[in-house]
Formats: structure tokens, sequence, C-alpha cells
């Protein structure tokens, strides 16, 4: 499947997300400990999405494993920021393999990810694309599973739903029409971060300043504790964290 990991807190520079810990995001493109049957690397293209001072977050994507990336070593030693999100991909069989697939996917400050797979893609899910208007299909990043499930979060973002409510409507209409997806949805604005669990393991970092949530932990550090499956996650600007079950929202 995929890893992701989002941050919150204090400036620090992204290598503290990507390269620096013992089972950074890096490490895990190569050695992920918890893919639960969805294959065994995640090799098919990386992202990374960082909010600057002022302004829209930016986003650095590749097509290639985030290992053979000479330049982000030290482009990540360089950037700091505030918030963050970052995925490594493991593609599923017949999905495509480019730059436009790999998360974050992103409009305005919203940075996404997804971690899991739509069964039965793509018939399963046709008719809920169909809901949306005609123009999100057209504009799709990516013929794949989790553009479309981007495009799903988005358009209720874009209706007025706060970000858990997106999220837990997204995966609720996805697991009527592809039931057995894995749905570990993972999105910021860059004050809050909104996750879910649906078939994959997620794990969270809480301290007094600063909120970290990945697929797995970073370390060693005994603060950081799992989510539990079928759970959604929401971590606030104050560093508020509730954890709820799906469909209590």
């Amino acid at each position: 499947m995929c890893r992701h990991v989002a941050y919150l807190g204090p400036p620090i520079p992204l290598s503290r997300l990507l390269f620096d810990p013992p089972h950074a995001l890096c490490h895990q493109s190569w050695a992920p400990r918890d893919m639960r049957g969805g294959g065994t690397i995640n090799a098919d293209g990386f992202g990374v999405g960082w909010y600057p001072p002022a302004g829209p977050p930016v986003r650095y994507r590749r097509a290639t494993p985030m290992w053979s990336d000479a330049t982000l070593p030290g482009l990540a030693g360089s950037l700091v920021a505030g918030a963050a999100l970052a995925a490594v991909r493991s593609a599923t069989v017949g999905m495509p393999v480019t730059e436009a697939a790999a998360a974050p996917f992103g409009d305005g400050p919203w940075l996404f990810s997804h971690n899991g797979v739509v069964r039965g893609w793509p018939g399963s899910v046709a008719k809920l694309a169909g809901t949306l208007p005609v123009t999100d299909l057209l504009t799709l990043a990516a013929p794949t599973d989790a553009a479309l499930l981007w495009a799903l979060v988005h358009d209720r973002l874009r209706a007025g739903a706060g970000p858990a409510e997106a999220v837990a409507g997204a995966v609720a209409e996805v697991e009527r029409a592809a039931p057995g997806s894995r749905l570990n949805l993972l999105l910021t604005d860059g004050t809050s971060i909104v996750a879910s669990t649906a078939g994959h393991a997620l794990s969270v970092r809480r301290d007094a300043t600063s909120i970290l949530v990945s697929s797995e932990p970073l370390d060693d550090d005994p603060a950081w504790r799992p989510v539990p499956d079928r759970a959604l996650l929401v971590a606030g600007a104050d560093h508020t964290l509730t954890i709820t079950e799906l469909g209590d929202q």
C-alpha cells in the first residue's frame, strides 16, 4: 500500500520526518514494518507538502523511490516548517506510476493522502464517481483510487463540510460502494490533522507542543501509541487530540 506522515508543531527541518529518525519515512519506503498484505516496499513515488510562513502549501513530488532522490536529503535538511504531510507510494497493480499520482494531493490550504486500496476499482465506485461535478472527473490528478478519494473529500470541503465530516463521509460512501476497501486517509490544512483508520495501521505521538501522526512510529519513543482500527483522529491547532469510532460523527 503506502506510508504517510503528518506533523503540527514548532517549526522543524523536514529531515526530522523523512530521514533522521531510525524508522523515518524514507526508511519505511524500503523497510516497512506493517504493510498488512498490501505489497512489500513503497517504491512507486513519493511526495512532501509543507507550509511556508505565508501562502499556500508547497509540494515536491516524484515518480521515483524516495531513497533514489539525491536532491531531497539536502532540501529536507534546509526546509523548516511547522506543518507538513509526506507520503511514499506502493501503487496498486494496474494503476500508473507517475508524479501526478503521488500524494500529497491538494488544493488551496489542503494536503491529502491515502494509504490503502479501493476494492473492485474502478467499477465498484463508478456510480459514486458519477455524483461528482464533471469538471472534477475531467481534472483528476491521475486515474487512481487515491485521486478519486481526494476528489470526494474535496467536494465535501467545498460544500462547507468540516474536515472530519468530509473524511468520515467519504470513507462511509466508499465502504458502501466497495466493501473491503482499505481507507486510511490523511488530511491537513496546516492548522489541523484529520486521519481515518480502516484496514491499515496508524500511530500518533503527542507532547505539549506538537502532534505527529504516522503509518508507523518513526522511532522507539514510548510516547507513540497505536490508533485503533475504524477510528477517526482529529488533532487541533491547540494540540488537542480526539479519537472516535468511525460512524460516530
